[in-house]
């Protein structure tokens, strides 16, 4: 099921939008991007070896590894690539609910979870 980059877009906003007030603030500064699919740096970033695997992948430093000492970098990023998400999704219906899963999967990582963690909260 395909869908326009805007569309897509806006679904990736209505996610964010019902994220928990207290959580926004933490992520103040990171950049969400939507890119159609994943180029061979991502796949080697994410560690995939089928690049119709990645759905989404968070470039940065999390949280929980950070000290109020170090210099300020370059913004956080994450990165959710709409054609492979689409093409697990049958329905409208299912579209939205795996970019959910895929948003909050990537916010997983820039407050420190890890693939083991995430899967464990249900967003694997």
């Amino acid at each position: 099921m395909r869908h326009s980059r805007n569309t897509f877009v806006e679904l990736v906003e209505v996610a964010l939008r019902e994220l928990p007030a207290p959580l926004v603030q933490y992520l103040d500064g990171v950049v969400i991007d939507v890119e159609p699919s994943p180029d061979r740096r991502a796949c080697r970033d994410g560690r995939v070896d089928d690049p119709r695997g990645l759905l989404g992948l968070y470039h940065g430093r999390p949280l929980t590894h950070r000290s109020v000492e170090e210099e300020v970098s370059l913004p956080d990023r994450i990165t959710l690539y709409q054609r492979n998400v689409e093409r697990m999704c049958p329905t409208r219906e299912h579209l939205i609910g795996e970019v959910r899963k895929t948003v909050l999967h990537e916010i997983g990582h820039h407050f420190g979870l890890d693939e083991d963690d995430l899967a464990e909260l249900g967003y694997e």
